[in-house]
């Protein structure tokens, strides 16, 4: 771990920067939307639109730096995020918000996957597992502060768009001056869809069911509290206790994984989650709030890992990168219809539709991974790959270096076995 702090502290500084501004700018819109007036439909269509241009830009950044280099990429994109987060307050109207929304969320996925091929070229085979958790620790910490820059000003101004886009500016800084340009990274071939449902049909259903929560929880927490009537210290402290509760129980999970059937925590988990949903449609005080937040976001966040460890316990180690192309675009259909279908819900059923809809989702995935139990027998423990940790906000690339460590513990595995072998 001390390992790769020496070589990646500065990457990893500016990425918690960029997770910051990021973060930041989500919550900000929903907030503000609520000041403007705008309708919870019309700002579930502005949520909507940063998972659109995110799937998009996760698939169209490879070719960019194939063509123009990383640095050249890393930079432009940056330089269109600090434009657009300054344009915000100064257009208030629902499309141009969407469409900045969509600029913003191509943008910042091409600057993650060049940031996180340099933090993947920067790790070695040995490193790799304790990069991807650092990574992971610096996109939770990155939100969790962001919630806290919210009470700095008065959201109706123009202060807290400034902030966001200064911070993403400051975070090129870090990583331009301190990374050596990387070659141009190939990528793995990906399996379909249809052999990857082949593969593993609950974990295809899982993550795109998963796509919608995570991208309600991101997107539209703040329009959820604005319209509960939490003030904004409230606001701020419910949504960053979904990344406290991811962070919370992501390693424990984890663990827990390498010793049983993971259907069978999955379906655990989804359930838990749902009744935290659950929870959330009950009692609806602040500590109430606190309390769902806390379970939703724990269980919910996790599960994405657990779900492509699960797929990767049906594969040989050759074919485990092929899966990661499928996944993340399964996950970002569901994160482009989850906005829209919790905007549509709460203009039908009030505030409370937020919950409802994450509620209807995960149980959905309980049911569903209480059936697949029963369709096959599960692999037995000592055949099955290790934990992959991977937040659902990964573009392809981090993904990837996930599976390029299964692979690798997987391979290892089965040195020692062959080894202990009389």
């Amino acid at each position: 771990m001390v390992q790769v702090l020496k070589s990646a502290w500065a990457l990893l500084l500016g990425l918690m920067l960029l997770m910051v501004g990021n973060g930041l700018q989500g919550t900000l819109l929903g907030v503000r939307g609520e000041i403007e007036g705008f309708s919870t439909f019309e700002m579930s269509i502005v949520m909507s639109g940063y998972f659109l241009g995110f799937l998009g830009g996760s698939r169209a950044a490879p070719e960019m730096i194939r063509r123009v280099g990383h640095v050249r990429v890393f930079a432009a994109l940056g330089s269109f995020i600090s434009a657009i987060l300054i344009l915000y307050p100064t257009i208030a109207d629902p499309v141009a918000w969407t469409i900045g929304r969509v600029l913003i969320g191509f943008c910042f996925s091409g600057v993650y996957v060049t940031a996180e091929s340099w933090l993947n070229n920067a790790a070695t085979n040995e490193t790799r597992g304790q990069a991807l958790s650092l990574y992971m620790l610096v996109q939770v910490l990155g939100i969790i502060g962001a919630q806290g820059l919210l009470l700095v000003a008065d959201p109706s101004g123009f202060v807290l768009f400034v902030i966001p886009s200064v911070l993403v500016s400051i975070a090129f800084a870090p990583i331009l001056l301190s990374v050596q340009p990387t070659p141009a990274f190939e990528r793995t071939a990906p399996m379909n869809l249809r052999q990857l449902f082949a593969v593993s049909p609950l974990a295809c259903v899982g993550v795109f069911l998963l796509g919608g929560a995570f991208s309600a929880q991101f997107g539209m927490a703040a329009v959820y509290g604005s319209q509960a009537g939490l003030t904004l210290v409230q606001i701020s402290g419910f949504i960053a206790t979904f990344y406290v509760g991811a962070t919370f129980f992501q390693f424990p999970l984890g663990w827990l994984s390498d010793r049983m059937d993971r259907r069978r925590l999955i379906m655990l988990v989804s359930a838990v989650g749902t009744a935290g949903a659950v929870i959330g449609i009950l009692f609806g005080s602040f500590y109430g709030l606190l309390v769902a937040a806390f379970f939703v976001g724990g269980m919910s966040n996790p599960l994405y890992s657990l779900l492509i460890s699960h797929a990767n316990d049906f594969l040989e180690p050759a074919e485990m990168a092929s899966v990661s192309g499928g996944m993340l675009f399964l996950n970002g259909l569901g994160a482009i219809s989850g906005p829209l279908a919790t905007g549509w819900i709460m203009t039908a059923l009030g505030p409370s539709g937020f919950w409802v809809f994450i509620a209807v989702l995960l149980l959905v995935l309980t049911l569903y991974a209480l059936y697949r139990m029963t369709q096959r027998p599960a692999p037995k423990i000592e055949d099955t790959g290790a934990y992959t940790p991977v937040m659902m906000s990964a573009t392809p690339v981090a993904v990837e270096a996930a599976q390029e460590w299964a692979v690798d513990a997987a391979e290892h595995s089965d040195q020692e076995e062959n080894v202990s072998k009389p």
